[in-house]
């Protein structure tokens, strides 16, 4: 039997705590709609798209008014682009992604994750037009994003791909000038990808993923902050430990949550369900932010010393109580510091309290990585490269998946703000020190061999 206090707790953290579900994501297969025709190929795509997803947003507001938790954001992810594009010349990228823009505004989705490639080990044709086309895709489309994997732990770090993603993200950057450089936060690139990610730009469905699949994304970082502040009140016996079992508590209600409405969803719809990711999501609204939790811990200036200590803190009490709550946690499960989309996050960046040194080293112990970072636009290319290089360097060696999504803002300087709107949010731009000094190092190129922990076998 659920204990009565359980009960009480999840009622207050959906009534009074604004508990949601931040994203139900539905992978879907695009493999079978490979065609040598082009114009086969896409009315293959949309066709399959529509069948699959038609119902999934009706399904999700119907589960949602059930239970009276919200499901803030509906999604697609599909099979990564360049498997679709081997057979077609470059002339194919951007129709492609413009079939997947419309045909996810036709279901009625906010946005599909997919168009991307896996060059760890090398390129193929389809990666290299996929890779070459971002720019124009990325600032031509609403609600594409595009993700890819340049390293991971077994294979090491592609350099010449890290390289080009540095051009890659200054062209979309410098192509939605108009936005500050939007186009840039739908592209992220990472080091040992999940293939089972709900949340974006990281989406996509792997080719270890069943034909259809239900993944849900959990979040809740008002709900954790609101706990640990109670805790405190209530004891004065509160030390470290004591708050990292009252994560793990309210982690494991919150994922328990999120894997009733999943199940749900996909039963409804007649697919699999696939995981729940437990990870603590912000948004730009002041009470739903990772950093605001820091700050109830004791960090009173994020990015003082102690920030990656108490950040490591929550990732691993978020991480044990969802894997107590579930057998089905998946994707990424932990904690976020995306910049613009945290409102404590924006605001110590704001008053130099944290810098692009300290959060990278706070992403060696979270879930994913530089995300949402804003830089001066005019930061280059090669910078932007060694910056991406560094952070594939900490998932590598340790092991984890970590990511890039980093913002070059046209026109905007150190101290500036840049605006994106949305969950999307918006952050003071970050100062990058020794601009154009990793020059000579991202011109070698070449590969970055993997380290002699990939040796598991």
């Amino acid at each position: 039997m659920i204990p009565t206090d359980d009960i009480l707790k999840t009622i207050e953290m959906i009534r009074i705590e604004k508990l949601d579900v931040r994203a139900v994501t539905m992978g879907i297969n695009l493999l079978g709609c490979a065609d040598s025709d082009s114009g086969r190929m896409l009315r293959k795509v949309r066709s399959r798209i529509h069948s699959a997803a038609a119902d999934l947003v009706p399904c999700c507001e119907d589960v949602s008014a059930k239970y009276g938790i919200p499901i803030v954001n509906k999604r697609l992810a599909v099979s990564r682009a360049s498997a679709l594009l081997e057979s077609q010349d470059a002339g194919a990228c951007v129709p492609l992604a413009r079939v997947l823009d419309e045909a996810a505004a036709e279901v009625d989705v906010d946005l599909i994750g997919g168009y991307g490639a896996l060059v760890h080990k090398g390129f193929t044709d389809g990666d290299r037009r996929v890779i070459d086309a971002i720019p124009e895709v990325l600032s031509k489309t609403q609600r594409v994003c595009s993700s890819i994997n340049v390293a991971s732990t077994k294979a090491g770090i592609n350099m010449e791909a890290v390289r080009l993603m540095g051009r890659r993200i200054k062209d979309t950057a410098e192509r939605t000038a108009d936005r500050d450089g939007f186009g840039a936060a739908k592209l992220c690139v990472f080091a040992n990808i999940p293939e089972d990610n709900p949340f974006m730009a990281g989406a996509f469905l792997g080719p270890g993923e069943p034909g259809t699949v239900i993944n849900i994304g959990v979040s809740g970082p008002g709900v954790i902050k609101s706990a640990l502040e109670r805790l405190i009140e209530e004891r004065e016996d509160v030390d470290l430990g004591r708050l990292a079992e009252e994560v793990k508590r309210t982690a494991f209600r919150v994922t328990r949550v999120g894997e009733l409405l999943g199940r749900e969803v996909a039963e409804r719809l007649g697919v699999r369900f696939g995981v729940v990711d437990l990870s603590l999501a912000p948004t730009p609204n002041v009470g739903d932010s990772v950093g605001e939790i820091l700050q109830v811990m004791g960090i009173d200036a994020i990015g003082a010393p102690g920030s990656t200590a108490a950040l490591a803190l929550l990732n691993d009490a978020v991480k044990k109580g969802g894997l107590f709550a579930s057998s089905s946690v998946g994707g990424l499960s932990g904690a976020f510091i995306p910049v613009s989309e945290d409102q404590a996050l924006s605001q110590a960046v704001g008053a130099g309290s944290l810098n692009i040194e300290k959060l990278e080293a706070m992403t060696s112990v979270c879930s994913v990585g530089l995300d949402m970072v804003v830089v001066p636009g005019d930061t280059d290319a090669e910078t932007l490269a060694a910056i991406v290089a560094d952070e594939m360097a900490i998932g590598v060696i340790n092991n984890k998946t970590t990511a890039v999504r980093i913002i070059p803002a046209p026109g905007k300087k150190a101290g500036d703000k840049a605006v994106f709107g949305g969950l999307f949010g918006e952050s003071y731009v970050l100062d990058v020190r020794n601009m154009g000094a990793s020059r000579r190092f991202v011109a070698f190129g070449g590969h970055i061999p993997a380290p002699v922990q990939s040796l598991t076998n």
